[in-house]
Order: C-alpha cells, then structure tokens, then sequence
C-alpha cells in the first residue's frame, strides 16, 4: 500500500493556495507567465525540487515551465513517464485566499462570515465527502485546487518515491507550467526537452476520473460596419451593425447553445455583442467532440455572413477565426496504452476508474498535438473557479498514489 504523507501534502497544499497566480488574458501575448504570481510559486517548488534531491532541475525563462527529472531506480524499466500540472487559477477573486480545514467533516452546510454557503441541497456531493478533511475557502475567493490540487498531489508522490527507493520506478519527469487557465501557456510547451513517452496533467475530475476527449475548439470574431445617419432621414440609408448582429445569431440553431447541450453535443456561443448603429463586434466561440462536425459547424457561419454580405449593399461583415486546440482522442486511440495503464494504475489501488468527455480542454490537448500524448488524471476537486471550491485531503492523496502507482507499473512497449 503506497502511504503517502498527508501532513506534509496538506502543508504543501495551504501554502500553494495562498499565493495568489491568477493568470491574466489581458496582458501582451509576449509577457510569459503573465503574472508574477506564478513566477513566485515556481520558485516555491524549484527549491523543494532542490531539497529532494532530483536531477535537470530548470525554469524555462522561454516559456515558464519549471521541469525536472526523478531518475529511475529500476534497471527493468526503460521508459520515462511525465507527469504535468498549471500553476495559474481561473480568473476569480484570489487574493486573499484564507484556506480552511474541515477535520472529520459531518457532512452539514459550511456557512461564512460573509453570508455564502456551501450547501448541501445544492452541492449534494458533498455527502460523498463524510468524515474526510475538507478543505475550503472562506467564501471570499476560489481556493484554487485548480490545479494547485496536481501540483501537490504530484510533489507528495515524488517526495514519496524518493523517500522510499524500495518502491521500483521508472523515470519521471515533472512540469509545472504557467496561464493555462487562458489558453497560452502549452502553445510554449517543449516537447523534445521533456523527453517523455507520454504525459498525465493533473487537472479536474473527480478521483478515478480518467479524461482523454476533449473538445475541437475555435473562436470567431466577427466586425460589422453600418452606416449611420439621423433616423428621421434613415430611410434606404441607414444600415444597423447590431441589427446585423442579431441575424447572423438568428441564424445559429437555438437547439446548440451550451445551455441546452450535453455529453458530447458540440455548441456556438456567442461570448462577446458589443457596439452600436456604425459598428458592431460579435465573439463567438464554437466547440464539437467529431472533428468532421467542427469543420462543419465553421464552415456554416463562414456561409452566413457570406450570403448575408451578397444581400447587402457592400461587404459589410468581416470574419477572422482561429483554432484554438483540438480533441485529443483523435491522437490517442491510436494507441491507448498510457489509458490502460492508468486504468491498472487505480485497480491496484482498489480505486474505481471511469472515462469521462471532458467539455473543454486541457494543456494536454494541445501538449498532445505537439507530440506527447497526454490524457488528464483527476485532482479531486469540485465547484471549480469560484468560491465554493472544495477538496479532500484524502482525495489529494489518492491523486499521490496513483502517480507513485503509474511510475511504478510502467514498462516502456
């Protein structure tokens, strides 16, 4: 049984929580992390990384992520596993994060001094939790379990590995990498300098929760030029951008807004309608599982505003899209070792696993495209990115031991 030292992994985790690495989209694309926040957090783990011992220690000044090496301790095992977790936070109040203990939780409403509560009407899962270490915020700020959940989960397995060399481990790499939470920071990611087989981050779901299909991903920002003129002469020369606007979403199927979708139903979402009679700016973000279904749902509002500037007067719609990242199942069905050994992983644990879709993306979406096939493990947590994020200490340290797990089972195929 892989014991893990939960005193140290709670310390671990509170000191993690209050600092505050919110990362911030707002800021130039050149600026890596973009907040020093996370740059203070890598310096934190740097140096624990230091005092235990491991090997190719750095702090990537290109790209943030901070990497380094647990040789391994067995002659038998060959390969390299990594292991990778996000330094940042959603964007949610994070300062002053006051993180509180619930000792032997009796399953009741946690209620703040500001008045929120964290119910169990509302959150029933909560009774999954009985008599288990919770750990929450006071109700002012996120707590932050994502993903400072893996990076302590993943810190309390290599101290564990290098505490216990009788424990026979392949070689492990670990990263801890920056604005995730905004979608930069794994475009930066180095895959050759990694030098892994495969990957795990360590972010969301719940224990056993085993994620590898995400969705494909775009957004779409569209520019609409009217012409305004006084509305008592605006007959046949007026043209309204937002009433422009408002065709191009009437257009859309109601049916495939995220509100009324689930599973792996792929949806548009206009994010952004700003403006006025001269111009207006819709933001539009587009999700679908089926890579063949993303194309198509591109190519339909490409099609809109193509035949709604034919009825107009002039070209007066303007549409730049981007990918954003794309489904990792297309990768890794093409050999699904590193699920399977994950699988094993939490069946030598006694831990139920369960592959879910995730409904957004992971670092590992895009780490995957790159090169390194990289699914997500759970972290634990629930209510992310708000004030009624909660962990359990047990939950954390089952997240420990099935990294120590995987690194021990793994033989390189």
């Amino acid at each position: 049984m892989v014991e893990i030292d939960c005193k140290a992994l709670l310390a671990d985790f509170l000191q993690y929580v209050q600092i505050n690495t919110r990362s911030d989209e707002h800021v130039p694309l050149t600026k890596v992390p973009t907040t020093a926040g996370q740059t203070e957090l890598a310096q934190v783990l740097m140096q624990q990384l230091q005092d235990l011992g491991l090997s190719e220690i750095k702090l990537n000044p290109q790209n943030s992520f901070l990497t380094a090496l647990l040789p391994s301790n067995d002659p038998q095992a060959s390969g390299t596993v990594g292991f990778i977790a996000h330094l940042d936070t959603a964007d949610y109040l994070a300062e002053p994060v006051c993180p509180q203990v619930h000792y032997d939780y009796d399953g009741q409403d946690i209620r703040w001094e500001n008045g929120l509560v964290l119910s169990t009407k509302q959150f029933p899962h909560l009774k999954n939790y009985l008599h288990q270490t919770l750990i929450t915020a006071d109700g002012t700020t996120l707590l932050g379990v994502d993903d400072k959940g893996g990076i302590a989960g993943l810190m309390a397995a290599v101290r564990y590995l290098v505490y216990h060399p009788e424990v026979k481990h392949c070689s492990v790499k670990v990263a801890f990498g920056p604005d995730e939470e905004i979608g930069r920071g794994a475009d930066r990611f180095d895959v050759p300098d990694f030098a892994a087989d495969f990957a795990y981050t360590l972010d969301n779901g719940l224990v056993g929760e085993i994620e590898y299909e995400t969705f494909n991903a775009a957004q779409a920002v569209i520019e609409i030029t009217g012409t305004s003129v006084h509305p008592g002469e605006a007959k046949g020369k007026l043209v309204n951008a937002v009433t422009l606007g408002e065709q191009i979403d009437q257009q859309l199927p109601v049916q495939q807004r995220p509100e009324l979708v689930d599973g792996q139903e792929g949806f548009y979402l206009l994010t952004e309608f700003q403006g006025n009679v001269s111009h207006a700016q819709l933001v539009y973000i587009i999700r679908d599982f089926d890579h063949d279904q993303f194309i198509q749902r591109k190519a339909k509002l490409h099609k809109i505003i193509e035949q709604m500037n034919q009825r107009l007067d002039q070209t007066r719609i303007k549409i730049q899209m981007q990918d954003q990242y794309y489904n990792m199942a297309d990768i890794i069905n093409l050999d699904r070792y590193p699920l399977d050994l994950a699988r094993q992983a939490l069946d030598e644990l006694n831990i139920k696993s369960f592959f879910r879709p995730f409904r957004g993306g992971t670092d590992g979406s895009k780490i995957t495209y790159l090169g390194l096939p990289t699914p997500n493990l759970f972290n634990g947590g629930e209510n992310f990115h708000g004030p009624y994020e909660f962990v359990t200490l047990e939950s954390l340290a089952k997240l420990a031991q099935t990294i120590v797990m995987i690194s021990h089972l793994y033989q390189k195929h």
